[in-house]
Parts: structure tokens; C-alpha cells; sequence
């Protein structure tokens, strides 16, 4: 299973980590993946989200229930 996300897209970074000398030697940010069931086509499936797609992806679920509902009866 790849350390990709599923979402996004976002993958692992690179750079350097920096020693107290300032020594530079190679290093990788790895993604936060998270393991969700979801629903996808119509079929449930376990896939691999980042934290960060995950809370953007509750959020406007919970933002879409908290939400006023109209009535035709409140003009």
C-alpha cells in the first residue's frame, strides 16, 4: 500500500535535517494517513486519507447538519 493519499494526493516530503553544527543529512516528512471506511461508488471501502482531508472532509459534513434549515413558513 503506497504513502499516498487518496484524497489529495499528498505524498512524502524531503529535505534536511539539521544537526546543532548545522550538519545537513537527507530526511523525509511522511504523510499523516488515517484508514477511513467510506463510501465509494456505492460500495464501502477502506482507504488511506491525511488528518488534514479527513477534518476538511467532517467538517463540511458537520457544517451542512448544523446549518438553519428554511421553511416556507418562517416569512
Amino acid at each position: 500500500m503506497s504513502k499516498v493519499c487518496a484524497v489529495t494526493g499528498k505524498k512524502a516530503m524531503s529535505g534536511n535535517a539539521r544537526s546543532h553544527s548545522l550538519r545537513a543529512t537527507r530526511r523525509k516528512w511522511n504523510v499523516n494517513l488515517q484508514k477511513v471506511h467510506m463510501v465509494v461508488d456505492g460500495k464501502p471501502q477502506t482507504v488511506r486519507i491525511s488528518a488534514r482531508a479527513l477534518k476538511t472532509l467532517k467538517g463540511g459534513a458537520r457544517k451542512k447538519a448544523s446549518a438553519p434549515k428554511e421553511t416556507a413558513a418562517a416569512e
